[in-house]
């Protein structure tokens, strides 16, 4: 019996890339996790509870990660609603924008109209939802940012993998036997004769 190794360099080339790329995408992945954790720790929020009667399972947590951040957008949301009396941010500048078109046409001039307390109240009520908005959609990012953190660790980990399996299947070792040939005129193997 005998062995023959063969190494395809290029392929062993390119597992060694995808390791490599691999192990900085699981590096640049944790980094963005840890920076997004630490930047929100750093803001000293507490998931406030969505109501008194149904406060929520992360209800006084910190937020720290992308489970508390949702949690705490989510209770953003509820409040904001329950302030506006369950009208968004659009829905709010559609009101204001009908009873200011109502006021005017009624006879009060424009600045009778900015002064209404109705309009006032409404400009009020949609600043809060707005700040509200914004205050959902920064953490609505971070969320993000986790998840984006996530799927590249999870891709740089399958790229190892994948490099790891790619520099092993580069070298083959092909194992020959040498057994007797067949003697074809007596159609028996050589040897086989007594």
């Amino acid at each position: 019996m005998s062995s023959t190794t063969t190494t395809n360099s290029a392929v062993r080339l390119i597992g060694l890339f995808t390791v490599i790329a691999g192990v900085l995408m699981i590096v640049a992945g944790g980094v963005t996790w840890a920076l997004v954790t630490t930047q929100l720790k750093a803001e000293h929020i507490t998931v406030a509870a969505v109501t008194d009667r149904n406060p929520g399972r992360l209800a006084g947590k910190p937020v720290a990660g992308p489970f508390t951040a949702y949690a705490q957008a989510s209770a953003i949301n509820a409040h904001a609603l329950e302030g506006a009396n369950g009208r968004t941010y659009a829905q709010l500048g559609v009101d204001a924008k009908a009873l200011k078109a109502k006021l005017a046409a009624s006879g009060l001039s424009k600045e009778e109209v900015a002064k209404n307390p109705d309009v006032l109240a409404l400009a009020a009520t949609r600043d809060s939802t707005m700040n509200g908005s914004f205050l959902r959609a920064s953490l609505f990012t971070s969320v993000v940012a986790f998840g984006v953190a996530a799927l590249v660790m999870g891709l740089g980990l399958l790229f190892a993998l994948l490099g790891f399996a790619l520099r092993k299947v580069a070298t083959s070792t092909v194992v020959t036997s040498t057994r007797p040939t067949a003697d074809v005129t007596a159609g028996e193997p050589v040897g086989a004769k007594a």
